[in-house]
């Protein structure tokens, strides 16, 4: 058995102002980095043996306190661009509830659940699953498989895609599923690699 743990990053500046943030490297604000200690206080025991982070620094920050709090500061961590949020195109930077009162809310919804249909300019979460999902079977399956504890923090919508990948979630579905800021999700993995349980922590 091996655990794989994700963690959405804490919440950002452009979270907190609600807007469109996408690849756009904004830092964490004072709730997003307790945010992350809280989720290194929740992964304390768990002995991990590699993690996986993007390169923005609102996850690479959230993954160094999350592992200072969790007694793990010396983890090896790889950053890797495919992890990175989808690329809003056009609409990063602008205020959500400006963009749903000019396109509509209904238009705002599709361009940030849809699974196929890009924003303007960016990347669907098909697009985010392109790159998010093999460079998880290449560079992360191989070591659940032999066994390793892994911690991946990143972004919601380059875990969601992985979360689609994990869990066989459907792109109906996966429109419903949201992952909260700093909150740990723990998959139990058998040594074929298959799904034994899933858990919020």
């Amino acid at each position: 058995m091996s655990l794989l743990v994700l963690v959405r990053h804490g919440q950002s500046t452009y979270n907190l102002e609600n807007r469109f943030t996408g690849e756009t490297d904004v830092p964490l604000t004072p709730r997003g980095r307790e945010e992350a200690r809280a989720a290194g206080t929740k992964l304390k025991g768990i002995a991990f043996v590699r993690g996986f982070t993007s390169v923005l620094q609102r996850a690479i920050e959230s993954m160094t306190l999350l592992l200072e709090t969790a007694g793990q500061p010396e983890l090896p961590v790889t950053r890797d661009r495919a992890l990175n949020e989808r690329n809003y195109g056009r609409l990063q930077g602008l205020n959500k509830a400006e963009i749903a009162k000019q396109y509509g809310g209904e238009q705002v919804a599709i361009w940030r659940r849809s699974f196929s249909i890009r924003p303007p300019g960016g990347e669907s979460l098909a697009d985010t699953a392109g790159r998010v999902v093999p460079y998880y079977r290449q560079n992360i399956e191989p070591l659940l498989l032999q066994g390793d504890n892994i911690l991946i923090v990143a972004h919601g919508n380059s875990l969601r895609a992985l979360m689609m990948h994990l869990e066989n979630i459907g792109e109906e579905a996966i429109a419903q599923v949201d992952l909260p800021t700093g909150l740990p999700r723990q998959y139990t993995l058998n040594d074929k690699g298959l799904l034994e349980a899933v858990a919020d922590l």
